[in-house]
């Protein structure tokens, strides 16, 4: 895949979405390409997380203990896995092994970071993207508090 065509799959994440085109260009540039045939493990449910994981191609299939909706779950090009553990450390909720042949972007943590701090417009962008999902996650929550008690 080219760059430009990364830096396309990468926008469709609400995420990307918000980094300027300098930091998107970063990002896919420097990203680790995956290439795994079927059957390869991307990752397994604990282990810790050291960033994202996009797909590019193929498909993944996904299990988890922790949540049986997502047991046997398939994802592919144009997935992010692991949004989260682009800005902290976590752990990996799921286990993703390739069903096929499947090519990824592994966006290590260090390089997300480094983008946000060669570009503060962005990381600005981003702070305030997540500010208003924290606002409409706290508004749901009371919504169904409410409906709960009444």
């Amino acid at each position: 895949m080219s760059l430009e065509s990364d830096i396309k799959i990468l926008i469709g994440q609400p995420i990307f979405a918000e980094l300027a085109p300098e930091a998107l260009r970063l990002i896919a540039f420097a990203s680790e390409p995956l290439r795994l045939g079927p059957g390869d493990v991307v990752f397994r449910q604990g282990e810790p997380s050291e960033g994202g994981y996009v797909v590019i191609s193929g498909a993944l299939s996904l299990d988890s203990t922790e949540s049986p909706a997502i047991a046997g779950k398939v994802v592919g090009p144009g997935v992010l896995l692991g949004e989260l553990a682009l800005i902290v450390p976590t752990q990996h909720s799921t286990t993703a092994i390739a069903r096929q042949n499947s090519n990824l972007l592994k966006i290590p943590r260090a390089l997300f970071i480094r983008a946000l701090e060669a570009s503060p417009a962005s990381a600005r962008r981003l702070k305030s993207a997540f500010a208003r999902q924290l606002q409409q996650f706290v508004a749901e929550l009371n919504k169904a508090r409410k409906a709960f008690l009444d």
